[in-house]
């Protein structure tokens, strides 16, 4: 049986209650596939600030490290004090996010599936800011070749695995910002030309956010840069549901961490109405990548059977109140928990 240690942060508002009805899941994975999963819940985000003065202590940082993956739940105020953090630490340059309609799921076309691959180390969001003077802010957006080559890389061999349509649409403002998305355009080209069977195509943001509603089904895999992927993966979640039912992966070359996409909504918590389909489907992709990463067709068959229940419980119309039905987070968590076989 293989055994694996995961760094659990529950998070804040709505972020523990999601965390229980995942680890119903968990738990029955366990019993039914060869996997043991050592799971050490750590404290950070923003009750942990309040008791401990720091959003993400040293000896949460410590048994992260120690960890073959992490599991978070959604953090609130403190967010870029916990993952944006963890993300530049463990270098987890990758951020990936499905968007996949499921049976019964309020969608704008049943045959939307394709993945948002967002450079997730570079950019604004390095937060680099400081004030010229009392009446001007500057913000820098550093963007380096090799991340942008590595981004592309992973889209491209994202687009091979999934083997849909074989496409992958990257996207920018090169026509505006010449220096910093031309050299992403650039590099998305250089990696192309190692990939003569997957197609190349390219789209300015503000297009693409239009086609992304105006026709959904015909992206595949999309790249982009940190905030540009930040965006377009929120909108195209209200494609399939909303950002319940949206799961994210930051990816490194040794370490990765698994979250929902949405953020810690507190004047829900405590209510037993969230929708936990995003932290589901979030240790679903933790344990795709933790077969992938180990070998352990174990992992990859446990993945398949969480996702094969979410299926199943949308079919049987189980449906949490954002998505047009009445079941409770708990009540949920136990129904996709009941159908993993």
């Amino acid at each position: 049986m293989t055994s694996y240690k995961i760094a659990l942060i529950p998070g804040d508002g709505i972020g523990p209650e999601l965390t229980e009805a995942t680890l119903k899941v968990l738990d029955t994975v366990q019993e039914n596939y060869k996997i043991n999963l050592n799971i050490i819940q750590v404290e950070a985000g923003d009750g942990c600030l309040k008791r401990e003065g720091v959003a993400l202590p040293e000896d949460a940082i410590d048994i992260i490290k120690s960890s073959d993956a992490c599991l978070k739940g959604p953090v609130g105020e403190t967010a870029a004090d916990v993952v944006v953090k963890l993300r530049i630490m463990f270098d987890l340059y990758a951020n990936i996010r499905p968007v996949k309609a499921y049976p019964n799921v309020p969608c704008a076309r049943p045959d939307i599936d394709m993945v948002i691959v967002r450079e997730n180390t570079e950019g604004v969001y390095r937060g680099i800011e400081f004030n010229l003077d009392a009446d001007t802010s500057i913000c820098l957006r550093p963007i380096t070749r090799n991340a942008c080559e590595r981004i592309a890389r992973y889209a491209f061999e994202a687009a091979r695995i999934r083997r849909k349509a074989m496409k992958v649409t990257a996207v920018h403002k090169a026509n505006v910002m010449k220096k910093t998305d031309g050299l992403f355009s650039e590099s998305c080209r250089a990696v192309a030309k190692g990939y003569p069977d997957v197609r190349l195509n390219e789209l300015y943001v503000d297009n693409a956010a239009m086609q992304l509603i105006k026709r959904p089904q015909e992206f595949d895999v999309i790249v982009t840069t940190n905030m540009f992927g930040d965006i377009l993966s929120d909108e195209a979640s209200i494609l399939v549901g909303g950002l319940g039912v949206a799961p994210g992966a930051n990816i490194g070359d040794d370490f990765a961490l698994f979250e929902p996409v949405h953020g810690s909504a507190p004047k829900y918590a405590g209510k037993n109405v969230a929708n936990p389909t995003s932290m589901i489907s979030a240790s679903k992709l933790m344990l795709s990548w933790l077969g992938d990463r180990h070998a352990d067709d174990e992992s990859e068959r446990a993945s398949k059977a969480i996702e094969r229940a979410l299926i199943e419980t949308f079919k049987a119309d189980i449906l949490t109140r954002d998505l047009g039905g009445n079941a409770e987070t708990d009540t949920f968590g136990r129904a996709v928990a009941e159908r993993i076989l």
